[in-house]
């Protein structure tokens, strides 16, 4: 089933009122009754331990789980009555306000939000009166949200402009959308009838979405498991090799490898998969000095000359 931040922003708050009326539950009991993977549930523990009562960092959920049951250490210090300071307060009904705007957001759980604002005005005070001078704006990713979310509703296609940091272009496509989903970022999966293949599009670099006449109609496909991450390369994929200096170690720990061999200097020999190898021209050059692509040669080749053309626009410049 098609989730998306918000299902599983409500879900995780139903999660913690079954928990602390079930000491001890199995994973497998917990999952059943929500619905969902064991998988997704024990993504969703690894979450609750960082909520709480105080962005201050005082008395956050102390839940674990061994793989099979789910423990929670600490439910009646978390039942306390809240009390929140000033700067509390105001952060939570400005947030509170901002998210009752959201496009996207279900009718009911707006209505619900703002009677839960008005009451903790109430109950602020000045300090209530005072975060009403207050106001966010979300970026445009909202709107698209927005129109993912209906188009997946009535079962509509979209048109999109696209960017594609790897190309460094805009495309227009069409899209059959299948679900909406968080990593990170908010991601909308579909079917693109430009590749004729499964695509992921972050929303924040849609630059422009229309809802379509046409219906939607991706063919019959299995929801990938994103419990291991977003990027899941194929056995098959071409193999790139990049060796990178002490500074850009870090690759290895945003990018899924292979292996990652130490090297004398301090930096590392990252072997990798990816099904679009020239997508890695980007990371060679943000690496900079601190990284090249050896393998493949071809690859290495073309970022070397991606490399000297930088700089030659960098200099005429000048």
């Amino acid at each position: 089933m098609a989730t998306n931040a918000i299902d599983q922003t409500r879900r995780m708050l139903s999660l913690v009122t079954y928990l602390r009326e079930r000491p001890g539950a199995h994973v497998q009991d917990v999952a059943r009754a929500f619905g969902i993977t064991e998988d997704e549930l024990i993504s969703d523990l690894d979450v609750l331990p960082m909520c709480g009562t105080s962005f201050r960092g005082g008395d956050l959920l102390d839940i674990d789980t061994d793989g099979d049951r789910i423990w929670w250490h600490n439910p009646d210090d978390v039942a306390e009555p809240l009390r929140l300071a000033a700067d509390e307060a105001t952060a939570l009904l400005v947030a509170a306000r901002a998210v009752a705007t959201l496009p996207g957001l279900r009718e009911g759980d707006r209505q619900a939000l703002v009677r839960a604002t008005a009451k903790l005005e109430t109950a602020a005070g000045e300090v209530g009166a005072a975060s009403s001078r207050l106001s966010v704006t979300f970026e445009s990713e909202g709107g698209v949200f927005a129109d993912v979310d209906r188009a997946i509703s009535e079962r509509r296609r979209l048109w999109l402009r696209y960017y594609s940091p790897a190309r460094d272009e805009l495309t227009e496509r069409e899209v059959d959308p299948i679900r909406l989903f968080a990593v990170g970022h908010t991601y909308m999966e579909g079917w693109c009838r430009l590749t004729e293949a499964r695509r992921t599009f972050r929303l924040d670099r849609v630059a422009e979405i229309r809802l379509l006449d046409a219906p939607s109609a991706p063919p019959e496909l299995e929801l990938r498991d994103l419990s291991e991450g977003l990027v899941q390369p194929a056995a098959e994929d071409p193999e790139v090799v990049i060796e990178v200096g002490p500074g850009g170690r870090w690759v290895a720990e945003y990018y899924p490898h292979d292996s990652a061999e130490e090297l004398p200097d301090g930096g590392l020999r990252i072997t990798l998969r990816t099904p679009d190898p020239a997508s890695l021209r980007r990371l060679a050059l943000r690496l900079g000095g601190e990284g090249r692509i050896t393998s493949p040669p071809d690859l290495a080749e073309s970022a070397r000359l991606a490399a000297r053309e930088a700089l030659a626009a960098y200099d005429s410049a000048l």
